[in-house]
């Protein structure tokens, strides 16, 4: 346990406001704070014509900041060279170091914290976050922190910093091994010679509804990532909570999209994980003809970015943002289907790739309990 003096942070911070009147010709770059200590960023630019306030407030390197709504969670950031000079609006209090007492990056850390982040939660009050009150000032600057000496402070900091980077260069390393993973069986897939322009109403059957909703059941719902990410599971919904009369259930290996984002990448095969789970009719669903198409090749295909602006040509709708991919248009739709020796090649090649998903996502759940540990013991003053 380390011994260092227990000090309140309005001992060695102040709170500073930079005030400006909003000028109408003159463009602001206006800040947000993201979640879990996760850092400030540039939210939006706007003119002063395009902003309700009267007034904002000038940060500057260096400065610390929250935001009073979602200080709960974890919303604290520093101001760093980047950001110099951009503005935030009277909901983001703005602090500054007093004296040579701390270095403001030290605070940073320590608001990542989860013991830190559950007294800040204390302090606003309300039952729902609709109600809960905002983080106030006094309450920030009455909080409790073991502060060493500046040079200590600098060293964590520093410490810190080389672990982080070097769990981040993990994380990149273990996103890049996917990203090749992916990029190999869209390689497989579309450099076959002898694949065969094929209509998709021989390779899937568009089958109905076959679920009746009741009032009083519940239905565990499923969803379709936009940009080839996958069918997730969703929601719970009591039947009463929604208006469609009849739902479909999925089986694992079938094929499902929504018919309005189909375009933007919408569309796959569903996973053991989702097996059971329903959608609306505004998800067609097919069962494959496995005697012509494996489904693990109408999965890659379908997440494979050059081919969803063809489906765009398919999609109906004057908005861009109202296209939809109806059942018919998908079934005439026609894929090069790639031979079945390269099917079968392509099958055991995602053998490999999905097991070394699974490594990964392990590995990924570890490197998600290193940053907390390293802080947890780096303000024990065991780091």
């Amino acid at each position: 346990m380390n011994r260092w003096p227990i000090v309140k942070l309005g001992e060695f911070v102040t709170p500073i406001q930079r005030e400006e009147k909003v000028d109408a010709a003159k463009e602001y770059h206006l800040l947000g704070v993201r979640l879990d200590g996760q850092g400030a960023f540039l939210r939006e630019k706007v003119m002063g014509t395009q902003t309700a306030a009267a007034k904002l407030f000038r940060v500057s390197k260096g400065d610390f900041i929250y935001s009073r709504l979602f200080a709960c969670r974890g919303a604290f950031a520093t101001i760093t060279d980047e950001l110099n000079n951009c503005y935030v609006s009277n909901e983001f209090p703005t602090f500054v170091p007093v004296g040579d007492r701390a270095d403001i990056r030290f605070l940073k850390y320590w608001f990542r914290l989860p013991t830190v982040i559950a007294t800040v939660d204390a302090d606003c009050t309300g039952s729902t976050p609709l109600t809960r009150n905002r983080f106030k000032e006094k309450f920030f600057l009455a909080l409790e922190i073991p502060l060493p000496p500046l040079a200590e402070q600098r060293r964590i900091v520093a410490r810190i910093e080389e672990l982080t980077a070097q769990i981040n260069e993990a994380k990149l390393l273990r996103k890049q091994a996917e990203e090749a993973g992916h990029a190999l069986l869209r390689s497989i897939l579309m450099s076959d010679t002898a694949a065969q322009p094929t209509s998709m109403r021989e390779l899937v059957n568009l089958r109905p509804p076959d679920v009746f909703v009741h009032h009083d059941e519940v239905y565990q719902f499923a969803g379709v990532y936009s940009f080839g990410r996958g069918v997730f599971k969703a929601d719970r919904k009591s039947g009463a909570d929604f208006a469609y009369p009849r739902l479909t259930k999925l089986k694992v290996g079938e094929f499902v999209y929504p018919k309005l984002m189909a375009w933007e990448g919408a569309l796959g095969v569903v996973p053991l994980e989702c097996d059971g789970c329903v959608v609306s009719t505004e998800f067609p669903v097919f069962t494959i003809n496995e005697d012509k198409v494996f489904p693990e090749v109408l999965d890659i295909y379908f997440r494979t970015p050059s081919v969803w602006s063809k489906l765009a040509g398919e999609s109906t709708g004057t908005n861009v943002r109202r296209r939809r991919l109806n059942p018919n248009d998908f079934l005439n739709y026609t894929m090069s289907l790639p031979s079945r020796d390269t099917q079968i090649l392509l099958r055991n090649v995602k053998i490999e790739v999905d097991a070394l998903k699974i490594l990964q996502a392990e590995t990924a759940a570890e490197l998600d309990t290193l940053l907390p540990a390293v802080l947890d013991r780096a303000f024990k003053g065991e780091l």
